[in-house]
């Protein structure tokens, strides 16, 4: 009995030791103690082998000790083994901040550093601007001419877009810019999306490009000159940066600037002589200023004795000599403007240079400090904008539509995406947005601008294919009519640029994170190229003891053991708590996966994209907790939380299952599934009532539908481009006036009350006020809502040759 109550002794106290990280001192201290126990009191051998214990722990654990034999064998065994950082790696990674992304990878995260990002919603000016002028915005688009007719924006929004400074979101008051937070920029993002041509043409000049470059880098007198001039619309920017070869890996660019003598303004200067061929720059065609990446080189050592300077970042006026610009490319399902940049032998000064000669060789280092903030906002605010527009669409027409007697919003083949599309909305409103308010708060978040980028893109995409499914026939008839082909078409652009969401998900979450946002990995590294032999004693014992208390807080936790108290109501604690277990189980896999596969870690990229999963589903579960705690909870919010919760924390648990039944070594996969999962997974998919009171809330005219479609255009005025979203709202407010008559009406019909002839829903109802079902009030009522919802459900049609571009190849089928 002292054996086993000696040895469950030795593991509850080695646990609680490693689940505190509380180092070999205590580890040592519990194991002597309880070795002398056993030699004392009639136990020796299992006493000796505690002290034992102990001294393998001292010997290990104890500094003075371990750095006489230990130390350097594992610093040495480090550096043959640890991957090479090379500097544009380097650049990326010391690029931004970590916050809460840090807290998710040490196993341990801390809630209330979370919740002390105070979010303040928006200021009095900016909601009014998004009241108001980005109604007016979108109220002048008509989607169809946009993208069939003009294949661009009328040049009235233009204008107007220029004189309300649109394009000065980013730029501070004293420059002639709007000086807007993060929060305001999504926000307008996220209304203008109603159009994407519109939500792009906006997004871009206040996202990667020329503007946020200067406002960071740019000389004084490039500040003064263009950022006024980019506020107001003088000036259009673009940004080159990819090419027919250099897409996604941005690093390997073809184009090349030599420093050499040349003539401007009838002055010689130094100077570039620059070669390029730039693809798929947007705003490209009608841009006055270009932003350029190059490879900048100086084989004469005209600046020095350095011959490549590395990735360089220059801005081009458009009528510079030998640049040929303005024609387009065709981006699918949106025809916003986007072209070629060539260029040969063009001739610039170094003043040219983005910062100044100074900055000659940062281009890259600039490109992913601004990336990880651009990245955060432009693209995944245009998914959680279209989440916002597909609910308000998809749950007005499926209220409306009736099949079989009855709203197919009540049919449960129909609530399953209906309730999807809401939660994938609903997380990505609440990443967007406190991820917005991090930015607000001074944060550069590298790691989760690649979470966002690829998750809330692929969400969009799931979103837009369960609403074209809602809609049927309705949505795949294109005409002016048609609100959802176009953004469904679209898709693929926001999948593919700004980090092709294949190389984002595979190579960028965790191949970036792993080094960026663990607690010692950067710095074991930095002690590698440093030969820093005591440094590196500290970080990996360190790295050590977190491993180690990561298993014991898993492993613990997954047997609902000592849970950590968070700081949540009764309704989000639970997944806190799990966010918890889940975060130490990331966090052990991680580093054994680090450890085994050591540098090949890098090409085994299915197994680096399910540790990303894990990350970004843990990262997404907390951005939804915070929002929740905010407050303002409306009625059947409830049920979307728990929905959005449980679809999140499956998903991250069966990212771990799919990275533990494929690690290649086979024991350290069942070792660490039974020490992660020791009672199986935790997680299902959410339950069909959460589905069935989801759907039902966002089809009706409920708190939580007006919540959900907030921050949308869903208003018309007279003189306005007709709107949908405003018209579904409408039809939803007197549903509950419209729906007894139904009932009434059609049971009457099937009694055969009313005439059988009577197929059409005008003609039973004109039937039933002559039988005296209906008074005259209800009659004149569904009359003027029957012919609304026929409208709504109404398609386009057009002449027999109105698709083809050439009307003289049309075959006309006619046999007359």
């Amino acid at each position: 009995m002292l054996q086993l109550i000696l040895i469950v002794l030795a593991i509850a106290g080695l646990l609680a030791m490693m689940r505190r990280e509380a180092g070999a001192y205590a580890a040592l201290g519990v194991l002597a103690v309880l070795g002398i126990v056993g030699l004392l009191f009639g136990a020796p051998l299992l006493g000796i082998i505690l002290l034992i214990g102990a001294a393998v722990v001292a010997a290990c654990g104890v500094p003075a000790l371990r750095r006489a034999w230990l130390s350097p064998r594992v610093f040495a065994l480090f550096q043959d083994a640890a991957p090479k950082v090379s500097d544009t790696e380097r650049s990326a990674l010391e690029a931004g901040t970590v916050s809460w992304d840090g807290e998710l990878f040490s196993g341990k995260p801390q809630w209330q550093r979370l919740l002390d990002y105070r979010d303040d919603g928006l200021s009095e000016e900016e909601r009014a601007f998004v009241e108001h002028q980005c109604s007016v915005a979108a109220a002048m688009c008509n989607s169809w001419e946009i993208s069939r007719e003009r294949a661009d924006l009328p040049e009235a929004l233009w204008e107007y877009l220029k004189k309300e400074g649109f394009f000065g979101m980013i730029i501070p008051k004293q420059y002639g810019g709007l000086g807007f937070s993060a929060k305001a920029q999504s926000a307008v993002l996220q209304k203008l999306v109603v159009d994407e041509t519109l939500m792009i043409s906006v997004g871009v000049p206040n996202s990667l490009g020329p503007g946020e470059l200067l406002l960071k880098y740019g000389t004084e007198e490039q500040k003064d000159y263009y950022l006024p001039r980019l506020a107001d619309g003088r000036e259009i920017p673009c940004f080159g940066l990819t090419g027919p070869r250099a897409g996604s890996d941005a690093t390997s660019l073809p184009d090349v600037g030599i420093v050499c003598r040349g003539m401007h303004n009838d002055e010689e200067v130094l100077g570039l002589r620059l070669t390029f061929e730039k693809r798929w720059i947007t705003l490209a065609p009608i841009a006055t200023v270009v932003g350029l990446a190059f490879r900048m080189f100086d084989p004469d050592n005209l600046l020095g004795d350095e011959a490549d300077r590395g990735i360089t970042c220059a801005l081009i006026p458009r009528d510079t000599e030998g640049m040929e610009i303005g024609r387009r490319h065709h981006p699918i399902g949106s025809p916003f403007m986007n072209g070629p940049i060539v260029g040969k032998d063009v001739f610039i000064p170094l003043d040219y240079i983005i910062g100044g000669p100074d900055m000659a060789g940062q281009g890259w280092r600039m490109l992913v400090e601004c990336l990880s903030v651009g990245r955060c906002i432009t693209l995944p605010s245009g998914a959680s904008g279209v989440g916002r527009y597909a609910i308000g669409w998809a749950g007005g027409f499926a209220r409306i539509r009736r099949q079989f007697n009855m709203p197919v919003a009540d049919m449960e083949g129909v609530q399953e995406p209906l309730a999807r599309l809401t939660a994938h909305a609903y997380i990505a409103q609440a990443a967007v947005m406190q991820t917005a308010n991090l930015i607000d708060h001074g944060e550069k978040p590298s790691v989760p601008s690649a979470i966002l980028k690829s998750q809330l893109t692929e969400f969009q995409r799931s979103i837009l294919a369960d609403a074209m499914d809602v809609h049927g026939g309705r949505a795949v008839t294109l005409g002016p009519r048609n609100y959802l082909g176009q953004a469904w078409s679209a898709v693929p652009v926001s999948i593919t640029v700004e980090g092709a969401n294949i190389m984002t998900r595979n190579l960028m979450i965790f191949g970036q994170g792993a080094i960026r946002c663990h607690p010692y990995v950067l710095e074991e590294l930095a002690a590698k190229d440093a030969n820093d032999a005591r440094a590196f004693d500290k970080a990996f014992f360190s790295h050590a003891g977190l491993i180690f208390g990561n298993a014991a807080r898993a492993f613990t936790l997954g047997l609902g053991i000592a849970k950590p108290s968070v700081p949540f109501d009764e309704v989000a604690a639970p997944y806190a708590k799990d966010v918890a277990r889940l975060s130490a189980a990331f966090g052990l896999c991680a580093d054994a996966a680090m450890a085994s596969l050591g540098s090949t870690l890098k090409k085994r990229e299915m197994l680096s994209a399910r540790l990303g999963d894990v990350l970004s589903n843990l990262y997404l579960t907390s951005m939804v907790l915070k929002q929740w705690h905010a407050g303002d909870n409306v009625e059947h919010e409830a049920a979307l939380l728990h929905y959005s919760c449980r679809t999140l924390l499956f998903r991250a648990e069966q990212a771990l299952v799919e990275l533990l039944d494929n690690l290649p070594n086979r024991a350290l996969g069942k070792t660490l599934a039974a020490v992660v999962m020791p009672l199986g997974r935790k997680w299902k998919k959410p339950e069909d009532a959460l589905t069935r009171e989801i759907a039902e809330a966002i089809s009706s005219d409920t708190p939580l539908r007006h919540k959900l479609i907030a921050n949308t255009w869903n208003t018309h005025q007279e003189g306005e481009q007709d709107n949908p979203l405003a018209r579904y709202n409408a039809l939803l407010a007197e549903y509950g006036r419209a729906e007894p008559i139904y009932r009434a009406i059609n049971k009457a019909y099937a009694k055969g009350t009313l005439p059988a002839e009577a197929l059409h829903p005008e003609q039973r109802l004109e039937a039933a006020l002559d039988a005296g079902l209906v008074n005259e009030e209800d009659a004149v009522f569904m009359r003027r809502f029957e012919a609304e919802v026929l409208e709504m459900l109404s398609v386009d049609d057009f002449p027999f040759d109105a698709f083809a571009t050439e009307k003289g190849k049309v075959v006309w089928h006619d046999a007359a």
